[in-house]
């Protein structure tokens, strides 16, 4: 994660804030201010009551994110091709040089929302074993900060840590992980990843990365983690334990409200010296672009499974439980079949799904609209589905349903809503042509 912050510093990508921020609400609402006009990743170097530097915003494109898997034009086509390649083996290597141990008050305190119980760690990635066959799993969960020794951690029920932690509590016995702060974006995007419950995630980090990742041993846990990984936060899973957590501002821009949950004590801290601490503003355009990434991946696998053709790549937009469908048309109707898989391949999320051409740019709302008012009717290109269940956790069962539109062009006319172009539009640079202010 250092080396990909330092590049896009030199390349003038990062909005640099100087100037010492609290980490109670301020650094949220400097991040909410900026991501409003921009996608760039922001660097907080000074972060009051905390030594260590944080950025935050680095996943929060969707350019970016293609940029990390080489992908080219479909972000979910090279993502497919990525884990059919073999992975490469770890290598343990030597505690690098430098590593510091640290307390959890040291790192910055970071609180984001009005409501939220305290400070949380929102970018921590659990790195845990399934305590029967030792397949690792990586996936983030939200972390409030009650002291050095202890944090609170909220555990999905569909989430497979929470089943490594169940076989483990079963058994009277403690899970344990350690939560990877800054990690590398290979391990980043494997944790946001919708991999099978068997399949080892660090393996899928390795196949982004194109290369073996470098490992380490843990201090106080039996534990291998990624040597680049800039503060780990070392501990266990305690068995029949919970405590309250809560309220937290979640992505769905509401409150969880205050919840019995798990409790992992704290058995070290170790940081890489000159430290970056990586922060995710829950419901920003980081956090959903990550949640996209899994939204997105497990719905184009499912449409590619069901063998329909002409599948270009799938997103999420405006929000994740907006899927768009990028496709070629190939007959009558098959934009409805491709409707209908896309919402059977996720339960939770998909709760709108719209197919559009393959002119439509499927990152932007707007276009996608656009396609939907200009190329045909409205009343015979949607179609609700009703008393479906929604989210899992939706006991009042305000997401139920789904909604399914058509926004491709009418099958057999494509050549009539052929796009107008400006030539030369998309390479003008403004300030060559604005005249400059006194």
């Amino acid at each position: 994660m250092r080396s990909t912050v330092e590049r896009l510093l030199r390349e003038e990508e990062v909005r640099v804030v100087e100037r010492e921020v609290s980490g109670r609400f301020e650094l949220a609402a400097v991040t909410a201010a900026s991501q409003k006009e921009s996608d760039a990743p922001l660097l907080f170097r000074k972060v009051a009551g905390s030594r260590f530097p944080v950025v935050t915003n680095l996943f929060g494109s969707r350019a970016r994110l293609m940029a990390m898997i080489g992908a080219e034009e479909s972000f979910c086509r090279r993502w497919a091709e990525l884990m059919r390649t073999a992975g490469a083996p770890p290598r343990l290597v030597e505690e690098p040089a430098g590593l510091e141990e640290i307390r959890l008050s040291d790192l910055p305190a970071i609180t984001y929302s009005e409501r939220d119980g305290g400070p949380y760690i929102t970018a921590g990635i659990f790195l845990a074993k399934e305590p029967g066959t030792g397949v690792a799993n990586l996936s983030f969960h939200r972390c409030q900060v009650i002291g050095d020794d202890e944090l609170r951690i909220r555990l999905g029920s569909s989430h497979h840590l929470t089943q490594y932690q169940a076989k483990a509590e079963a058994k009277g016995e403690a899970l344990e992980a350690a939560i990877l702060i800054g990690a590398p974006p290979p391990l980043v995007l494997a944790a946001a990843a919708p991999l099978a419950h068997d399949e080892d995630e660090m393996e899928a980090a390795a196949r982004i990365a194109g290369s073996p990742l470098p490992l380490r041993r843990c201090r106080t846990v039996a534990l291998d983690v990624p040597a680049e990984t800039e503060i780990v936060i070392e501990g266990r899973i305690l068995p029949g334990v919970r405590r309250p957590e809560g309220p937290f501002g979640e992505f769905m821009g509401y409150y969880v409200e205050i919840g019995d949950n798990h409790v992992f004590e704290v058995t070290a801290v170790v940081a890489r010296p000159g430290a970056l601490c990586h922060a995710i503003l829950c419901g920003s355009p980081e956090d959903l672009r990550l949640l996209e990434l899994a939204v997105a991946t497990r719905t184009y696998q499912a449409l590619i499974g069901a063998n329909l053709r002409g599948i270009i790549d799938v997103a999420c937009t405006p929000f994740t439980m907006s899927t768009v469908v990028k496709m070629e048309p190939a007959y009558e109707g098959h934009a409805r079949q491709v409707l209908m898989t896309a919402i059977g391949a996720n339960h939770d999320w998909n709760k709108t799904v719209f197919a559009v051409d393959e002119d439509i740019d499927i990152g932007d709302f707007d276009d996608v609209w656009w396609a939907y008012l200009t190329r045909g009717r409205a009343d015979g290109r949607a179609f609700v589905l009703p008393d479906v269940p929604g989210f899992y956790r939706d006991p009042m069962k305000d997401h139920w349903g789904r909604l399914a539109i058509d926004a491709t062009a009418p099958f057999g006319r494509r050549a009539e809503f052929a796009r107008k172009r400006v030539p030369g539009a998309e390479s003008v640079r403004l300030g060559d042509y604005l005249a400059k202010s006194s």
